[in-house]
């Protein structure tokens, strides 16, 4: 069958952006649940279509049909209900890339459970925050990292006594004390489970899934979304990544990350792909690569990092014919990046910006030419606004925080609210916007630049510096692999531009190398940009999503 899409827009084809941007509309049904709707909908009419392509390095390969989907998350669903887990109950997710997580996101889905996916780099303090803040009732984990471990110990500190399911021994024999084996619980669970009614059955306003943010700053936030969510997908899938229906997408994300809903769930399935998961054990980009190939993969998406990491491998005798079209998000992509791989590739690399509040706010759209370090242009049905410091709308050139102007109404996709934490809301949602406390500013062609977070705007004598121009201007450089830029605290200009760098294969830190570099920024940018420190580190500090965390650089710095 062909995909569900047609269903939930007024028009699924448009002959340019602008035509896209003005008469795009959704079509939002009542009572919207996306397990029921794309998932089973698809094993009813279209059993043996795929839905999900798995392996791991462990030599295990698996692939799911859509029945198969629906049959499994109808087991869990079961079992989630036989052992208490209700509607509204909090469930948390430490999966990594398990097949599984995807029949329990649908188990949960169905049952109207709150999923909450979580890193599988959580310590005990990060669980004792999450469990606490959501009220999570039910854990889910795969065996890894101490996870197990750690989650017993925060139900011990807590004075708890949570629901616990471990997920990765397939045999369902081995036992963890106080825990029970996901295997063996749905082994014997029915394959039906009727839609729920009454009091049970879910609304568009229920919520749905919850993510603590990965923000580079302050405490994760819990971003709130609903049961519509998924329809804002949409546009993240079949606009941007240009989905091929009955094709494969790939999308480089840990489950606990939002980049997950973006490129490994919602709006892919809804547009009739399917999707391409790797469990690796250790990331390395050229075992990513002939997986992708190996798997025949045709749209691909993952962060900035990864691209930088590909572009100083020998790619020349890698077979790119299959990919139709790459992507990327999580961070800004540098000019150089974009280049080298189109270079290596003839691929051009389409930058979005959103966030786990969001869906694809601004992207380089399937009918643009993209502008090397450009985010693209803004996503229809949200009415984008750049906002400058007294809240006037920013003139072409100049920074302004993106906001999304919701006097008309929320968009599909859009977060409702920090969860639990009106305070938080307030700051970030008021005068009709939301405030996204990102920047940029917008060239005569309507294309929208990044300059930062408002939090790491460098401020030296009297100049507002943003980081990712920096950036750009090192990673020219060839010895530069990755690096960030921060201000640094000095009593004379207020701060000072810092880099910190992590250098490519073959180069090694240097006084000559640090000059080199200051010059070289100075050739490429303007001159009062420069970094004045400059520091040489093994690993810089990242969120799991592949953020770069500046704000633990400053800290760092300050003490």
């Amino acid at each position: 069958m062909s995909s569900l899409i047609k269903e939930y827009v007024n028009r699924v084809d448009f002959d340019s952006y602008e035509d896209f941007k003005n008469n795009f509309s959704f079509k939002i049904p009542e009572n919207f649940n996306f397990a029921f709707d794309i998932v089973d909908r698809y094993a009813e009419e279209d059993p043996k279509k795929i839905a999900l392509v798995w392996c791991n390095d462990n030599g295990e390969d698996e692939t799911f049909t859509f029945k198969e989907m629906r049959n499994y998350s109808n087991k869990v669903a079961n079992f989630f209900k036989s052992i208490g887990i209700k509607k509204g109950d909090a469930v948390m997710l430490t999966l990594k890339n398990r097949y599984e997580f995807w029949f329990s996101m649908m188990g949960l889905h169905k049952i109207g459970a709150i999923a909450i996916p979580a890193t599988h780099m959580l310590k005990v303090k990060d669980m004792t925050y999450r469990i606490t803040s959501a009220d999570v009732k039910l854990i889910l984990s795969v065996d890894e990292a101490d996870l197990i471990k750690d989650y017993n110990e925060s139900e011990k500190q807590l004075n708890l006594k949570l629901k616990k399911v471990w997920i990765g021994d397939k045999t369902g024999k081995k036992e963890i004390e106080g825990w029970l084996n996901f295997s063996r619980e749905i082994e014997n669970m029915s394959e039906d489970f009727n839609r729920p009614t009454g009091e049970e059955a879910t609304s568009n306003e229920d919520p749905l899934l919850i993510y603590f943010s990965s923000g580079t700053t302050g405490q994760p936030k819990m971003v709130k979304h609903n049961y519509i969510y998924p329809l804002g997908h949409i546009l993240t899938a079949k606009y941007w990544h240009n989905v091929v229906e009955d094709g494969l997408h790939h999308t480089s994300a840990d489950t606990g990350w939002a980049k997950t809903s973006w490129g490994s769930l919602y709006g892919q399935w809804i547009a009739g792909s399917a999707l391409f998961i790797y469990d690796y054990n250790r990331f390395d980009a050229l075992n990513l690569l002939e997986k992708v190939k190996k798997n025949k993969v045709n749209t691909f998406c993952a962060p900035p990092t990864i691209y930088r990491f590909l572009i100083k491998e020998d790619l020349t005798n890698y077979d790119f014919s299959n990919w139709t079209y790459a992507t990327t998000a999580g961070e800004p992509l540098n000019p150089e990046v974009y280049n080298k791989f189109y270079e290596i590739s003839g691929l051009k690399i389409r930058e979005a910006f959103g966030q786990s509040e969001t869906v694809a706010l601004i992207a380089n759209f399937i009918w643009m030419d993209p502008k090397p370090g450009s985010m693209g242009k803004p996503s229809p049905t949200y009415n984008i606004e750049l906002l400058d410091m007294e809240d006037n709308i920013a003139e072409i050139g100049e920074e302004g925080e993106i906001t999304i102007n919701v006097k008309n109404g929320s968009p599909p996709g859009l977060f409702e609210e920090y969860y639990k934490d009106e305070e938080k809301t307030k700051e970030s949602w008021y005068d009709n916007h939301y405030h996204s406390g990102d920047t940029a500013w917008k060239d005569e062609d309507d294309y929208l630049w990044f300059i930062g977070r408002v939090d790491d705007i460098i401020k030296s004598s009297g100049y507002r510096i943003g980081p990712f121009e920096v950036e750009s201007a090192l990673i020219t450089h060839p010895s530069v692999l990755e690096c960030a830029i921060t201000g640094y605290p000095d009593p004379i200009r207020g701060q000072v531009v810092k880099s910190t760098i992590v250098l490519a294969k073959g180069y090694s830190p240097s006084e000559e190398l640090k000059k080199e570099l200051q010059n070289h920024v100075k050739s490429v940018t303007a001159p009062y940009k420069y970094p004045r420190i400059v520091e040489f580190v093994d690993e810089l500090p990242k969120t799991i999503s592949g953020k770069i965390k500046r704000k633990d650089i400053r800290i760092e710095d300050e003490n």
